[in-house]
């Protein structure tokens, strides 16, 4: 059974840090782009980040450009989202997301605020 589990959310002050892990467990972990996206209340879900089994990186929206880096872990089948000198427009639900044999498995989203 695919699944995917985020963890590593909570609150934070503007300017400070934090790391988003997700979990991957029903799959072949390596062949398949694992991605990041986030969903602020009362807005879309947006792409935040892909990482595919080689390490390629998908283009960051430029409200995240050179501040959240993704990353992955083959052999523990996770990856990470590293986002630095956070804002509160980063506050949001986000979301691990994979595709596999054409249907999508998301996470459960975890919260991340920004505040002071």
């Amino acid at each position: 059974q695919v699944q995917v589990v985020e963890s590593g959310g909570g609150l934070v002050q503007p300017g400070e840090s934090m790391r988003l892990t997700c979990t991957a467990t029903g799959f072949t972990f390596s062949n398949y782009v694992m991605s990041w996206y986030r969903q602020p209340l009362g807005k879309e879900r947006e792409l935040v980040a892909g990482i595919t089994s080689t390490g390629i990186v998908t283009d960051y929206p430029e409200d995240v450009k050179g501040r959240f880096t993704i990353s992955r872990d083959l052999r523990r089948k996770m990856i990470h989202l590293q986002m630095n000198s956070l804002k509160p427009e980063d506050t949001a639900v986000y979301y691990c997301k994979v595709r596999v044999l054409s249907r999508e498995y998301w996470g459960q989203g975890t919260q991340v605020t920004v505040s002071s």
